[in-house]
């Protein structure tokens, strides 16, 4: 599906932005500025495990060269 591109797509966008900083702020109040940090972390950590698993699911897809050096 193609989208416009037109204002109905930055309506859209910020609509998203708002949303994010909505969440934030709930996150912010709801934790405390002093675990937000912690939250942080742990999100990035989760993020880049997920990476490494995508990239050792991709490098099992393809095929292996295996020809002895000469």
């Amino acid at each position: 599906m193609i989208r416009p591109a037109g204002p109905a797509a930055t309506i859209r966008r910020m609509d998203i932005v708002i949303v994010l900083v909505i969440v934030l702020i709930v996150v912010l109040v709801w934790r405390g500025p002093k675990t937000l940090p912690q939250l942080g972390k742990a999100f990035g950590q989760g993020v880049k495990e997920a990476r490494k698993e995508i990239d050792s699911a991709k490098g099992d897809d393809e095929p292996k060269d295996e020809t002895p050096a000469p």
